[in-house]
């Protein structure tokens, strides 16, 4: 059985992020629907040393033309290195993908901070707007405000689709680098004034939030809200869920 393009451009960040450092599965467990009888997705959480955390989120359900995978590779609480996000999907006939690096402190009052850890990105995403053309995805302007300007949300063609892996990697591998150096001491001395793990906390449960992200309430349709709220909790923190054992 072929895998799809959404699913193949996931597969390939998660071994890309093994790759970072060795991560050892704590989680992992199948989503269900009224909607089928067999499991409609899954849940997987990593964890590591420099990666705190990894959530992969897939949902496909083929009756209604949806195939999403979501990874979101969390920094630790008290680090300056921003998390990772790709979203790779198909929906209502559409292919889309959202790849970004969260900022974990805010840019227009710390140059120095984004200079190192997003002006790099510049060249790269100036290329994908040129090459793939202003069509955005589905995403609202509160959106735009807890993410990064470097934000690449877009519609594809399937020709489009299939040349994001240089695209991707691009923005990996700046991320990577961050991981592996972490941020100078020179910057890191311009980041004084914000609490990192407060901030983190606050703009993740913003992120997260369902009347920011309309996405929460179609899969609360789709896998109910006890399966939904468990999947924001993993998202929330870089902590188990209240009341959670790890699996691993």
């Amino acid at each position: 059985m072929s895998v799809s393009l959404p699913k193949a451009l996931s597969d390939r960040t998660l071994a890309a992020l093994n790759e970072v450092e060795e991560l050892t599965t704590v989680r992992e467990r199948d989503l269900t629907s009224p909607m089928s009888p067999a499991p409609v997705g899954a849940l997987k959480v990593l964890r590591g040393e420099r990666i705190a955390k990894v959530v992969y989120i897939g949902l496909t359900v083929e009756a209604i033309g949806m195939d999403s995978h979501m990874i979101f590779a969390f920094t630790g609480a008290d680090s300056a290195v921003p998390h990772f996000t790709l979203d790779s999907v198909m929906a209502g006939g559409y292919l889309a993908y959202h790849i970004d690096l969260v900022p974990r402190a805010e840019l227009a009052s710390h140059l120095e901070y984004t200079n190192t850890a997003f002006h790099p990105l510049t060249p790269v995403f100036e290329e994908i707007r040129e090459r793939f053309g202003p069509s955005t995805a589905s995403i609202g302007p509160r959106q735009y405000a807890m993410m990064s300007p470097w934000m690449l949300v877009n519609r594809a063609t399937e020709e489009q689709f299939q040349q994001l892996d240089g695209y991707l990697d691009r923005y990996f591998e700046h991320w990577r680098g961050l991981v592996d150096k972490g941020l100078p001491d020179d910057v890191l001395a311009t980041l004084a004034d914000t609490d990192l793990a407060d901030r983190d906390a606050r703009n993740r449960a913003n992120l997260f939030n369902p009347e920011v992200d309309p996405v929460w309430g179609n899969v609360a349709r789709l896998l109910g809200d006890e399966q939904t709220d468990a999947l924001r909790a993993e998202l929330l923190t870089n902590d188990l869920p209240a009341g959670e054992a790890s699996d691993g």
